[in-house]
């Protein structure tokens, strides 16, 4: 299989390459030249194996280059005892038909643990296949994608991984997770500005043949981290056909039937619901995509109107992940929903960059609109939901996964569907523990820790150790520079 770019497909590259590279020369985003399809038959499969196995049958699909031991070895070594349970992703019911899909159990409690422990293994394999230079991963994070890329990258031979983050846009708990990181091959760098500028930046650095020169002169290159990597995405289909699997195993859904579920997943960067639809056109029986928005529901406005429009007031909240305005893989899915029309799909992305927004065709509004349903709340929305998920069921949820529990209650409202429903439960509790305090009706003391033994002792859920293990570790990085000194300041640390 072959992974062409958004943007040209006449650039044809294989899939070590597409991991390596991590962004095609002229901008454009890799994705695989055809999707994969499975049958039912295989899909129910997927019920008797473990995590790990499911991870590697999905992977295969795609990476057809890579051999099976490749393969399977690195499935297992990302899906181990890091993880602080035997299923990876459980799934949590919460309701009549309503399910949380429990993606926070990793090393660093956040999805993003599921893309970040298994990549680093991919792009050792995908070098060696390459023969590539030793690589400098750049990474731009709202908060999550940072730490799990720190920790994920952590002393990997040939590696060194540099991470830009917002200076006021991240929880304390995320904050100190990436400034306290240790490893002989990091570094953490605060950008002042917010998640897009950061990001801006980033993909600034990536595409500029000053940088890459200097680079080469030390016989180095760059790669990405981010979900504009196409080995980032990748693994993340996984778990959307483990949560089918694990319905199956409950007779939740009927063996050899094609019972559709809905996916409600909070998203900023719109790569965690994007692995949600390349899992549905490969087979599984989805049957709406529900984008979950925060206060910045630059998503949600265009799914419902056709129009992405950035040009609007930027809001801080307490759901960090999704505080972006320009959503990097809305390209991937605009080439799909295009056929593959590189020149209209050029056309909106320099759209946006000259104007700020783009508006689509009909027809692509259309097929957007079969697919995705759109919903977004305010802060007391999110706050009203942790509070009514504790009350009545019990489950204690951070922001961002409140922000898809108050919006799959009003896709039920507005629509009437009552099919089974599954949140994407993104980032424990206790990485915003100041806000979920709040939300329960408790006075928040102390600094973070203290706050979190507080939570402890109100609801009996317990703070993963990797969290409290924090407290009283030394901050490495204390870097903060403005959004035109990130160039320089990765010059400084390679």
């Amino acid at each position: 299989m072959q992974y062409i770019s958004t943007r040209d497909k006449d650039v044809r590259v294989s899939a070590a390459q597409a991991i390596v590279q991590g962004i095609s020369a002229e901008g454009g985003l890799f994705l695989p030249e055809s999707i994969p399809q499975l049958t039912m038959t295989e899909i129910e499969q997927l019920w008797s194996m473990d995590y790990p196995a499911r991870a590697g049958f999905i992977s295969k699909k795609f990476l057809e280059e890579f051999t099976l031991t490749e393969i399977s070895h690195s499935v297992n070594r990302a899906y181990g005892k890091q993880f602080s349970t035997e299923k990876i992703v459980p799934l949590v019911k919460i309701g009549a038909n309503d399910y949380m899909l429990e993606l926070f159990h990793g090393p660093t409690c956040a999805f993003k643990d599921m893309a970040l422990q298994l990549l680093p293994q991919l792009l050792r394999l995908s070098m060696e296949k390459t023969n590539a230079k030793d690589m400098v991963i750049l990474v731009a994070t709202s908060g999550d994608t940072g730490k799990a890329a720190l920790e994920g990258f952590r002393d990997v031979d040939g590696t060194q991984v540099l991470v830009f983050y917002p200076s006021e846009g991240v929880s304390p708990m995320q904050c100190l997770q990436m400034t306290t990181q240790e490893g002989g091959n990091v570094g953490v760098c605060a950008v002042k500005g917010n998640f897009d500028d950061a990001q801006t930046g980033v993909k600034a650095i990536f595409t500029s043949s000053d940088i890459k020169e200097k680079l080469a002169k030390k016989n180095l290159a760059f790669s990405s981290a981010n979900s504009i990597n196409w080995g980032r995405l990748l693994p993340q289909i996984t778990y959307y056909f483990s949560a089918y699997a694990q319905l199956m195993s409950r007779q939740q859904v009927a063996s050899g039937k094609k019972r559709k579920v809905n996916f409600v997943v909070p998203t900023g960067n719109f790569g965690n619901i994007l692995a949600a639809y390349y899992a549905r056109e490969m087979g599984l029986p989805i049957g709406k995509l529900i984008c979950a928005s925060n206060k910045n529901r630059v998503l949600t406005d265009f799914i419902r109107t056709g129009t992405y429009n950035a040009r609007r007031d930027f809001y801080t909240t307490t759901s960090p992940s999704m505080d972006i305005l320009i959503s990097s893989n809305l390209e991937r899915l605009l080439f799909l929903l295009c056929d593959g029309d590189c020149e209209r799909l050029r056309g909106y992305m320099e759209a946006l960059s000259q104007d700020g927004q783009y508006t689509v065709e009909r027809d692509i509004l259309e097929k957007l609109q079969d697919v995705f349903w759109a919903g977004s709340c305010d802060e007391i929305g999110s706050q009203t939901a942790i509070a009514n998920m504790w009350e009545k069921n019990k489950y204690l949820c951070d922001p961002h996964t409140a922000v898809g529990a108050e919006v799959l209650r009003q896709y039920r409202e507005e629509t009437g569907d009552d099919a089974i429903s599954i949140i994407a439960a993104t980032a424990s509790p206790y990485k915003f523990v100041t806000p979920v305090l709040n939300a329960i009706g408790a006075s928040p003391q102390g600094d973070e820790f203290a706050q979190a033994r507080q939570l402890e002792k109100l609801t009996g859920v317990p703070c993963p150790a990797q969290l409290l293990e924090l407290a009283g570790k030394a901050i490495r990085f204390h870097e903060c520079v403005e959004k035109d000194e990130m160039a320089q300041f990765v010059l400084g640390a390679i």
